[in-house]
């Protein structure tokens, strides 16, 4: 069976705990590609793409987020796999810095 991809939306305490660096390294671990950002309302976005068994344990990674984080819910939808190679940490849909992290420089 070829590459599947799915998009993932993570809601909860899913910022300022790591989650897109323990997201990266995970996928490295898992061989699966793609990408991870924060989003605007404090959740955590990702695309992944690979063979299903890993995209599977992706997912179920997602869900359960590095120590610190609190996941409340879990959306994934599908997505046509496009051959990316590699797995980036994106900047957030607001443009800039996380969140978080903004807050703490005003």
């Amino acid at each position: 069976m070829g590459n599947i991809r799915r998009r993932v939306l993570v809601r909860g305490r899913v910022q300022g705990v790591g989650f897109r660096y323990w997201a990266r390294s995970k996928a490295g671990h898992l061989g699966v590609h793609g990408w991870v950002r924060n989003r605007s309302d404090g959740s955590v976005e990702a695309e992944v793409e690979g063979e299903p068994v890993a995209v599977s344990e992706m997912i179920d990674a997602l869900g359960r987020g590095p120590a610190g984080a609190v996941v409340s819910d879990v959306e994934v939808s599908d997505r046509p796999p496009e051959g990316e190679a590699g797995f980036e940490i994106r900047s957030g849909d607001h443009g800039g810095m996380s969140g978080w992290l903004r807050r703490g420089t005003e």
